[in-house]
């Protein structure tokens, strides 16, 4: 996976500033926290969900080995 070190952040935000605006930049950054928050909570989400069923599964392959 890509790495974005300090100097290359730099330049993309003051690109972003530069595109966007500095008056509208900060309700910018707002609102891509807001998605990015967003988009994390949906991920945990699915992710846990995943993860409970796997334990299901596992926990009703025990359950079917020690009835053998």
């Amino acid at each position: 996976m890509p790495q974005i070190g300090w100097s290359e952040l730099l330049v993309i935000i003051i690109l972003a500033i530069l595109i966007i605006g500095p008056k509208d930049f900060p309700i910018v950054v707002k609102k891509v926290g807001s998605y990015v928050k967003k988009i994390k909570s949906y991920v945990t989400e699915i992710q846990d969900d995943i993860d409970n069923v796997t334990d299901l599964d596992s926990e009703e392959k025990n359950k079917k080995n020690k009835n053998s």
